[in-house]
């Protein structure tokens, strides 16, 4: 730590000049990719945007920028931000962990900017760690649902058809909609159920085809939230 007060410590209160603000655009840049690097290991969803992940690096350093010019400058910091309130996403950022990177960038720029750099390198450091275990130990992660659609003829419709059977290959079940389908002849049932983790899937439907008439059953894997 000797070693990068010595590199990188200025008195700020003098100007900063053109090296250190290069200096500060270099380090939001390499801490930025780090970030990034841990965003596309950790990323659990089928694919993430390249995009965002440019923006990421493009963000850090261009507000590495802005806190040096608004450094020590009241008038020109709310002036740049007001500017900046106006800018929209042309997509809405809706996921928790996306706008979570998004401010871990903003801070690594923020802390480069203001030539904290030893802090920048650790704040890097630490919170990809945070990340990265928290991927990897699955922290939080919920238990696996399922969506189960189930059509009954007319005929054999009663509350209780599926109640035996779904008690033995689920944890939890809810019934969540009925609805009449194929001119009322048909009712399409939907299910919330979490199944046990030794239950197979074409078990279960087998199952419920043998009850139903051998109609369409199908089981959809609920998109869990990254």
């Amino acid at each position: 730590m000797d070693f990068l007060d010595q590199l990188f410590n200025t008195n700020v209160e003098t100007g900063s000049s053109i090296y250190m603000s290069l200096l500060a655009m270099v380090i939001a840049t390499i801490l930025s990719l780090v970030i990034t690097k841990v965003y596309q290991i950790t990323f659990t969803g089928e694919r993430y945007s390249q995009a965002f992940v440019h923006t990421i690096v493009m963000m850090s350093v261009i507000i590495s920028v802005v806190m040096n010019v608004v450094s020590g400058n009241a008038g020109v910091a709310f002036g740049l931000f007001a500017v900046f309130s106006l800018i929209r996403f042309r997509s809405a950022v809706t996921n928790a962990k996306d706008i979570a990177y998004i401010f871990f960038g903003l801070c690594v720029g923020m802390t480069a900017g203001l030539y904290q750099f030893d802090l920048a390198i650790v704040l890097t450091l630490f919170s990809s760690l945070i990340f990265y275990l928290l991927y990897k130990f699955e922290y939080g992660k919920r238990k696996e649902g399922q969506i189960l659609k189930v059509t009954i003829p007319e005929n054999l419709n009663h509350e209780n058809l599926l109640d035996d059977i779904l008690a033995e290959f689920t944890i939890s079940n809810k019934l969540r909609k009925v609805e009449t389908t194929n001119l009322g002849t048909m009712i399409l049932y939907t299910y919330a159920i979490s199944c046990k983790k030794d239950t197979k899937d074409k078990v279960l439907l087998d199952r419920i085809r043998e009850r139903n008439a051998n109609l369409k059953v199908s089981l959809t894997y609920l998109e869990e939230e990254e």
